[in-house]
């Protein structure tokens, strides 16, 4: 359909809409009034990855278009566990991991969106706000009352791990009914009608907005995100290396340039227009490309894109390594750079884990044996090498290299 507001309308040409209850319902808020809409993610880790980061564009869109978004944080459903998407239970985590998560995930979102209390501010609510108080018989009586087994056995997630013969515990199986009573509590606090989620969260979401209906006779509405893949069919967020992690402190700015430089010819249209705010006619401009001239829209796409979520000048300065590296020959001072004792020496493959190359030693033996692996621009084979001081060059580092575009410095400590 042909949208009249301008968020839905942004939303609709960048390929950020996959399913939306009620559209035209929907699109009359957005066009009659200010909006609050919120996305949830629990504290699973200290970080969120690029997985998650269509949600938090959508987020960005919308106060850009001047509406409210709100970032919940699952500090009480993350002790429990989403299935969705899960073949077993989530690793129950104690309540200073949690937090610590919540910490981390929190200095991501200050780089997408303004946080405040005036106008369409952003806000960060957390669920344990209101999860962690509730008396049990209470809500199984004014909550649970409101929800169909049958009808949640019907639900993907659960019917996945059904059909596999997973267990699913009764612990995750309340997920659904937290999640939903979330929606209710964001309504009832901040004027909340609307929530947004990849396209996994679907069923959960509908069941939220049917609780609104029934306890607060409120019109709610969903919103969902297409799960993306690459155009190889990767999953986004993994690398063979690991996640791509959305903190400086556990993926390099440079690293997170190096993902983004790194797409598939085919994605880079999709991907600009997702991952950035460049007009549409530049983007389409820039999708035309072919052959060799694709690479400079693909270095646009990363500075872009890092710029986002480390700042400007942390993506000049990663390009800039990048082209130093890879133009001139030369080492960039500013490449990753991990700290080895040299005196006693590094085993190669432990050098290869710990610069991000691999996720485990036969990983990285595996790279060795087949060439990819180079030390100082040479290539290694010997796969129980030991990397000291007598490898450290002129400019007092060890080079090490895992095919053409990705490189580590290793320091002597």
């Amino acid at each position: 359909m042909t949208y009249r507001s301008d968020f839905l309308t942004v939303l609709q040409e960048r390929g950020f809409i996959h399913q939306a209850s009620e559209p035209e319902a929907l699109d009359d808020a957005f066009v009659n009034g200010t909006v609050t809409a919120y996305v949830g993610y629990d504290a699973t880790a200290s970080s969120l990855h690029v997985g998650s980061l269509v949600s938090i564009m959508m987020l960005r869109w919308m106060q850009k278009c001047g509406h409210r978004p709100i970032v919940l944080m699952g500090g009480g459903t993350t002790r429990v566990g989403d299935p969705s998407g899960r073949d077993e239970s989530r690793r129950l985590l104690d309540d200073a991991a949690i937090q610590a998560n919540i910490d981390g995930i929190k200095r991501i979102f200050s780089e997408f969106v303004t946080f405040g209390g005036n106008g369409n501010d952003a806000l960060m609510v957390d669920n344990s706000e209101w999860l962690l108080g509730l008396n049990y018989i209470d809500f199984l009586r004014d909550v649970g009352r409101h929800f169909s087994v049958n009808r949640m056995l019907s639900f993907e997630s659960v019917k996945q791990r059904l059909d596999r013969e997973q267990p699913l515990s009764f612990l995750e199986f309340n997920y659904m009914i937290l999640q939903a009573y979330d929606f209710v509590e964001l309504y009832r606090r901040y004027g909340c009608t609307l929530q947004m989620g990849g396209s996994d969260q679907w069923g959960n979401i509908v069941n939220g907005i049917d609780l609104g209906r029934r306890m607060e006779e409120a019109q709610l509405f969903a919103l969902t995100c297409p799960l993306l893949t690459t155009a190889s069919g990767a999953k986004m967020g993994k690398t063979a290396s690991g996640a791509v992690w959305l903190n400086a402190g556990q993926l390099s700015p440079y690293d997170y340039w190096q993902y983004w430089r790194n797409t598939e010819d085919a994605d880079v249209e999709r991907f600009l227009k997702l991952f950035t705010e460049l007009p549409l006619d530049e983007i389409a401009r820039l999708g035309a490309l072919d052959g060799a001239e694709i690479n400079e829209a693909k270095k646009i796409l990363a500075n872009e894109a890092t710029a986002m979520a480390h700042g400007r000048a942390a993506a000049q300065q990663a390009a800039e390594t990048a082209r130093k590296t890879f133009e001139e020959g030369a080492i960039a001072e500013s490449l990753p750079t991990i700290v080895a004792d040299l005196d006693a020496g590094i085993g190669l493959l432990t050098a290869n884990v710990q610069a991000g190359f691999a996720a485990s030693n036969s990983e990285a033996r595996r790279a060795v044996v087949s060439g990819a692996v180079r030390v100082n621009g040479i290539a290694v084979s010997d796969a129980t090498m030991v990397l000291d001081r007598s490898h450290v060059g002129d400019d007092g580092v060890i080079k090490l290299s895992m095919g053409k575009k990705r490189h580590v410095l290793i320091r002597p400590a």
